[in-house]
């Protein structure tokens, strides 16, 4: 493929041409949500809902929310609270209007809209939470404050991303779960049957010993905590631990993770896909409209009477 002077393409005039196509196929995906919205083009709401789109906008709600996590940390010492106390509570209480105010316009922006995204019900949750009094029965909500924190996930694409895989692997997750349970009924009633009676603290229930069991497969101190102790009273007891221990940490746990790492590699693949297919349907209209024009131009010319020529010479 050459340019009009014979020269081929420069390859970065054709990246920035793709780069400007994505934005505006981006900026048209933008509008069409506010339009679905309700939000009129030059309307006061689609004003509002465009400042909140704001790259500057949203990366300073990220800044707040990351600033009230230091404050609501520094809550917590109790030197730092008799020497600023006041002022700390101050710069919360600021936070929390910010938050206020940004959910307020997002409500004013897409009115029922607004509830449409799992993510914003979340911030509004949270947000909600922050507003009950600290006081009497509503004590334990004073410290859920810090949940605020998490609206960080729901305002960065990349950590949503990775919450969606999440999300994802759970109905594969349920399987492995069910099967993890199994093994451990299994071997809790196995191990209550077999070291009930010389240790009955660790195994001489079923939900005991399902605990002790839960603590070797974390390997916390499950070699010299509870593992040798009951191999000098019962020295073959190792045949009952170490494939119980090859079973759940080294093949379950490992099929959770992979089970995950796969849902999030999924999601990124389909959001790239979904990507590269925007762009193939804004390069085939572009296309269109290009073979369009071109064949209006060779109709004209064609209705074109042709031109006489000159006899007089």
């Amino acid at each position: 493929m050459e340019s009009a002077g014979g020269q081929p393409p420069d390859p970065r005039s054709i990246f920035s041409k793709m780069k400007a196509g994505m934005a505006e196929r981006k900026a048209e995906v933008q509008e069409g949500e506010r339009t679905e919205a309700g939000l009129e083009r030059g309307g006061a709401r689609a004003k509002v809902a465009a400042f909140l789109d704001l790259a500057w906008v949203r990366n300073g709600i990220i800044g707040v929310i990351l600033f009230n996590a230091v404050i609501l940390g520094m809550e917590t010492s109790g030197e730092i609270m008799a020497a600023a106390g006041p002022l700390i509570i101050g710069l919360d209480r600021l936070c929390l209007s910010i938050f206020v105010l940004e959910i307020a316009l997002k409500l004013y922006a897409y009115r029922l809209g607004f509830f449409r995204s799992g993510w914003n019900v979340f911030d509004f949750i949270i947000v909600g939470i922050s507003l009950v009094p600290g006081a009497g029965a509503y004590t334990v909500l004073r410290a859920l404050r810090i949940l605020r924190l998490l609206r960080v996930v729901s305002v960065t694409p990349s950590l949503r991303r990775v919450v969606e895989g999440f999300l994802k692997a759970l109905p594969g997750m349920g399987s492995v779960f069910l099967l993890m349970s199994m093994i451990f009924y299994i071997g809790a009633v196995m191990a209550t049957k077999l070291f009930q009676e010389s240790f009955p603290e660790w195994f001489g229930t079923i939900g005991r010993s399902a605990y002790s069991l839960f603590q070797i497969m974390t390997l916390e101190s499950w070699s010299m905590g509870i593992v040798r102790p009951v191999m000098e009273v019962y020295p073959y007891a190792w045949v009952f631990f170490v494939p119980f221990i090859m079973m759940t940490t080294f093949a379950v746990v490992n099929l959770l993770v992979g089970l995950i790492v796969n849902s999030m590699q999924d999601a990124h693949a389909e959001e790239s896909n979904k990507l590269t297919s925007d762009y193939r349907d804004e390069v085939l209209a572009r296309l269109r409209k290009i073979e369009v024009q071109l064949g209006v131009e060779g109709a004209e010319k064609d209705k074109a009477p042709p031109e006489r020529e000159d006899t007089s010479k």
